[in-house]
């Protein structure tokens, strides 16, 4: 039994030390994939203000009367700026009071930046959870480590006793502990 034991014991720390690894790679993809997730919305938050700062002198080149220098500033625009500004020119702005306040507010004005962090986003919470479930496997090891444990104290606690009746009965606890145990570390899963 004190063999057996000792073995499951060893397999369930080992277990648990790999469940712990796999837990630590899914934390730290978690938090690479969140640092590149904010890069992403601060850059698309850069383009929004470079969007916005062009789109204001346009209109005021356009105020103006300037139209050398709002084709300058048409030249400037974005790519994807430029498609919202299209579609915001065609609810004729000037002249209509229901039009949407500029091209940042229209339903083409995207962003490949904000995006791409919104799919990222959604990686890092998914290796964040991968992590959790990791770690949650790895505890589950670990609460068999000290469930053999206690195998080994009653088994060691059982000798030490010259009643009969006692010996036995710890024996019989270590015993059910132990199959307890064999049964969880066959039906958990394995790194």
């Amino acid at each position: 039994m004190l063999a057996a034991v000792a073995v499951l014991t060893a397999w369930s720390g080992y277990q648990a030390a790999r469940w712990e690894a796999r837990s630590a790679t899914a934390y730290a993809l978690a938090a690479d994939t969140n640092v590149l997730a904010q890069e992403q919305l601060t850059l698309a938050g850069q383009d929004h203000l470079y969007d916005i700062i062009t789109f204001n002198s346009w209109i005021e080149a356009r105020h103006r009367g300037d139209e050398k220098l709002c084709q300058f500033f048409e030249r400037r625009f974005r790519p994807e700026f430029a498609l919202a500004f299209a579609a915001w020119l065609e609810t004729d702005p000037l002249q209509n009071p229901n039009a949407p306040p500029g091209p940042s507010f229209m339903p083409e004005y995207k962003s490949a930046r904000a995006d791409r962090a919104r799919e990222l986003a959604v990686q890092a919470r998914s290796h964040l959870q991968r992590g959790i479930a990791t770690r949650e496997t790895g505890d589950q090891y670990v609460r068999i480590t000290v469930i053999l444990a206690t195998v080994l104290l009653l088994t060691a606690l059982a000798q030490r006793f010259k009643i009969q009746a006692a010996r036995v009965g710890l024996l019989a606890v270590a015993s059910a502990r132990l199959l307890f145990a064999v049964y969880w570390i066959t039906t958990f899963p394995r790194a």
